[in-house]
């Protein structure tokens, strides 16, 4: 390849792939071109991409907007994430088998067993047992909702929750800890994600607990919609991903 150009792929997610019309994007670039240059230069052709609010992320990571792109980057464009203020692969950097098993997160499609997790993290050697389950309610916002329907950047979204785990962990004397998150239509009643944590203590594990549902839904790249009742359409809802909770 000339050493002028670079050859990059863009992942779009969400209100992005509705704008572009596509969820994925090889592009051939020129040297020197930045996430911010990038995205003016799709907005030519997509005006509604620089209506959008956006984050960024370069290899599965977050990056600013003057980052410089380099050849055979992936790039995404994070459009606002699912919490706001409100089986898995791997992450590529597990240490060992066992430590996997003992801090895991899954992304299913099918309905979520809390009383499984429960299961897979309770040992003799905990006296604290911590589960949170975040439910589909039938209002946001002033308006009724039928239903709610999640997508996600899964393999950005191991890499951000193991980094979660990481922090858990330093800061938290907790054993096991499993998040499991719901994608697809999640109905009215039923669980979209489950965070369980086990610790000796009950104060750890509340703490552990919110920590973990809490930044998830600050930093990892899942995505949702709501469909609205009374043929009020669909509308993706959240905020732009906060690093560092």
């Amino acid at each position: 390849m000339d050493q002028a150009r670079l050859r990059i792929t863009v992942r779009c997610f969400a209100a992005v792939r509705e704008a572009l019309g596509t969820d994925r994007l090889e592009l051939d670039l020129a040297a020197g071109t930045t996430l911010a240059t990038l995205r003016r230069e799709l907005a030519q052709g997509t005006p509604a991409l620089l209506r959008l609010p956006l984050a960024f992320a370069v290899n599965r990571t977050y990056a600013r907007e003057d980052t410089v792109l380099r050849d055979g980057d992936e790039v995404a464009f994070i459009p606002p994430i699912s919490g706001g203020s409100g089986a898995g692969e791997g992450t590529g950097d597990e240490d060992a088998a066992g430590a996997q098993a003992l801090y895991r997160f899954d992304l299913t499609d099918a309905p979520i067993d809390p009383r499984r997790f429960e299961r897979e993290c309770r040992t003799d050697r905990d006296g604290a047992l911590v589960t949170f389950a975040g439910v589909t309610r039938d209002h946001n916002d002033g308006r009724a909702v039928k239903l709610l329907r999640y997508e996600a950047y899964p393999e950005m979204a191991q890499k951000v929750m193991c980094e979660l785990f990481e922090e858990a962990i330093k800061r938290f004397p907790i054993t096991r800890a499993r998040v499991v998150h719901r994608l697809g239509e999640v109905p009215i009643g039923e669980a979209s994600v489950v965070v369980v944590v086990a610790s000796p203590h009950r104060g750890p594990a509340f703490e552990a607990c919110r920590f973990l549902m809490d930044r998830l839904k600050n930093e990892v790249p899942i995505w949702k919609q709501e469909l609205l009742a009374d043929d009020g359409g669909e509308r993706w809802v959240g905020e732009l991903p906060r690093q560092g909770g």
